[in-house]
């Protein structure tokens, strides 16, 4: 027998990863990975922009690059996060292999085994598995439509002992697709104000609203908190350009990115500076505003063909999100009702999703399903919900 270290044992398979093994057959309808579909990638786009770049350039992203990022690009992010009203006067910037990888190193240097951990119920399966790994003591909080329950994230909050990190996911969450409130995100901030908690604010969906008119709802907690307390807010290039950039990046405190610099390190040197010069370009090219247009536009006809099928086929007794932005629907069914069930016989008719209980970082509650509508063909979308309806249904 092999002896693994406790982080390794501490881990639990990512439902998600089986998912995707089931859902390799192409005659399966998926809404379960939460991923772009790829007819939407700027596959010709970035040719041209690669194309034009100086062969001095293009020899520079094959060679290695400071493992805080290619400094191009860090100029480029920062004006782009001051354009969002981000605060950049006593905050570094880092360039990370995805966002996945800016939560693994603020948990690697704030979280020792044992210590606590406050995140939403439902929580993004990526950040749950992390904290795990990392061996933490885990407090969920539930959310509604506008955000975290004010009582019970107080309550959080005030717990001993006392937590190291609060995570949370206002923009479009993952699995619930929902966005805080004007009032909920101030509520929010003078919460942690009273406590000065350090906050991870994850942002890979903010750029994904459907209509102009939600796009104030989208200003991070971090512009709107300022340097009241602590916050290390993570972005993406995953649903801005492509998840195979394999890019993010992390503005926090100096201190807290000098700490996660000397961690990344540790972990691959730098992030892929080949990306990162298609990144950095992509950004001073101008077509950026332009293609997230596109991209909004495409995703909400998606979810509105979902939310229209869900109507028409889902029965009475299932609720769900009404997405204003993101990926995500996230579907609650009657306390009595697994997940892992209706999946067996939605899997059995031809469509797979993804089960509650992936969610939540006691995995225990399953009444509830994730339904992601972003790589879905636009066809197949109907077809597929109605296998999944037709399965909660046989068992309700």
């Amino acid at each position: 027998m092999y002896k693994f270290s406790d982080m390794v044992t501490k881990m639990r398979s990512s439902e998600i990863r089986k998912l995707m093994k089931m859902a390799a057959n192409p005659d399966v309808i998926s809404f379960s990975g939460g991923m772009p579909n790829p007819d939407l990638f700027p596959v010709e786009l970035m040719e041209k922009i690669y194309s034009e770049i100086p062969l001095q350039v293009k020899q520079a992203g094959f060679q290695y690059c400071p493992t805080a990022g290619y400094p191009p690009l860090i100029q480029s992010l920062k004006n782009y996060l001051s354009e969002k009203g981000l605060p950049l006067e006593g905050n570094d910037l880092i360039i990370t292999t995805g966002a996945q990888q800016s939560i693994n190193l603020v948990t690697r240097v704030f979280v020792d085994p044992g210590d606590r951990v406050i995140s939403e119920f439902p929580c993004f399966i990526g950040a749950a598995a992390t904290f795990n790994s990392y061996q933490a003591d885990m407090t969920t909080i539930p959310i509604d439509n506008e955000g975290p329950d004010p009582v019970a994230f107080e309550q959080a909050l005030s717990m001993q002992p006392i937590a190291k990190l609060v995570y949370l996911t206002p923009f479009f969450h993952n699995p619930a697709g929902i966005i805080y409130s004007r009032e909920r995100k101030q509520t929010v901030i003078e919460i942690l104000c009273q406590h000065k908690m350090v906050l991870l604010e994850d942002d890979p969906y903010g750029e994904l609203y459907f209509d102009e008119t939600d796009k104030e709802l989208t200003v991070p907690i971090k512009a709107l908190a300022g340097e009241q307390f602590p916050i290390c807010y993570a972005g993406s290039f995953s649903k801005i350009i492509g998840p195979g950039l394999r890019l993010g990046w992390l503005l926090a405190p100096s201190e807290i990115i000098e700490k996660c610099e000397l961690a990344k390190q540790s972990m691959d040197a730098c992030s892929s500076t080949y990306s990162q010069v298609l990144a950095h370009h992509f950004m001073q090219s101008g077509a950026m505003p332009g293609y997230l247009e596109f991209l909004r536009a495409e995703y909400k006809e998606r979810c509105q063909i979902m939310l229209d099928a869900m109507t028409k086929y889902m029965p009475d007794t299932c609720t769900w999100t009404i997405p204003r932005g993101g990926f995500y629907i996230w579907v609650t069914l009657q306390d009595h009702m697994d997940a892992t069930e209706i999946l067996t016989k939605s899997l059995q008719a031809g469509a797979v999703f993804v089960i509650g209980k992936a969610f939540d970082p006691e995995n225990r509650r399953n009444n509830c399903l994730r339904l992601a509508f972003s790589h879905t063909p636009k066809e197949k979308i109907a077809t597929g919900i109605r296998i999944v309806a037709d399965a909660i249904k046989n068992l309700s």
